[in-house]
């Protein structure tokens, strides 16, 4: 059985993080974890105290907690949890976002069939047959419902979903860096997809459970949506140059971290 690095980004989420880090204690999903790594983006509430806790009650899960040296943003996370990966060896890299809205045992039909080694990344998605979604209005819903009509036309392949908070990528596709320059912002993942289709990379989508119950958004629909149909614009226009131009307003060349506590 493969062991997999589990990525958890984490900022501003002490309510849900511990509740994340305890789906890892299900005996079905624990013997694939070879590491898990929390990546606090700055956090301004108690995330890190509450990590470090879950922690001290649980010496033997195998957690680390990473604190980036600057607020790197979502993407930057990535970024920062990607070059780990690739780092430390590890094949598979699984990303389950630290608001407990995801369940990471949603991966184990394609886990433990094998499935997952014949992709280069495993999306999960909230919109397609199989998913369950609770607490999203209909307006949200089927304005998901468009986007990812649009950016299958656009990319000329079928998506569901431009980026839930369940992923499992190949590291080894990942090991040139190609996403360097794609936003540190909300926007990194609607980049990758764009990016996985025009580098013709094995992408496939896989059903999830999604809930939404004391989480905080960060996306203002309205704003996201106009940058959204700016992306599809500008990969349009040129998709090979859309995959490598800088998109970042900061230029970040070592996306560092601290190690803050550490049960390995």
């Amino acid at each position: 059985m493969e062991k997999l690095l589990v990525f958890i980004p984490a900022y501003n989420c002490e309510k849900q993080v511990t509740r994340v880090l305890s789906q890892l204690l299900d005996q079905r999903i624990a013997p694939w974890v070879g590491e898990c790594i929390v990546v606090n983006n700055r956090s301004a509430d108690g995330t890190e105290a509450a990590v470090q806790d879950w922690m001290a009650r649980h010496p033997d899960a195998p957690v680390r907690l990473l604190r980036n040296d600057q607020n790197y943003g979502l993407g930057g996370s990535h970024k920062v949890a990607f070059g780990y990966a690739a780092a430390h060896g590890y094949e598979h890299l699984v990303v389950l976002h630290g608001d407990d809205q995801g369940a990471i045992a949603d991966l184990l039909p394609i886990l433990n069939d094998g499935t997952y080694k014949k992709y280069d990344c495993c999306l999960g998605s909230r919109f397609m047959k199989g998913s369950k979604t609770g607490g999203y209005s209909a307006l949200r819903t089927w304005g998901n419902y468009g986007f990812n009509w649009l950016f299958s036309l656009v990319a000329r392949k079928k998506i569901t979903d431009l980026g839930s908070g369940l992923n499992l990528y190949a590291v080894e596709p990942l090991k040139n860096e190609y996403y360097k320059k794609f936003p540190d912002t909300l926007y990194f993942n609607d980049c990758m997809i764009l990016a996985l289709c025009q580098m013709k990379q094995r992408v496939l989508f896989f059903p999830i459970s999604w809930r939404e119950e004391d989480q905080v958004s960060n996306n203002k629909l309205t704003s996201f949506g106009i940058s959204l149909l700016k992306l599809c614009g500008k990969y349009l226009a040129g998709p090979r140059a859309f995959v490598e131009r800088e998109w970042r307003e900061k230029i970040i060349e070592d996306y560092s971290y601290e190690v803050v506590a550490s049960n390995l």
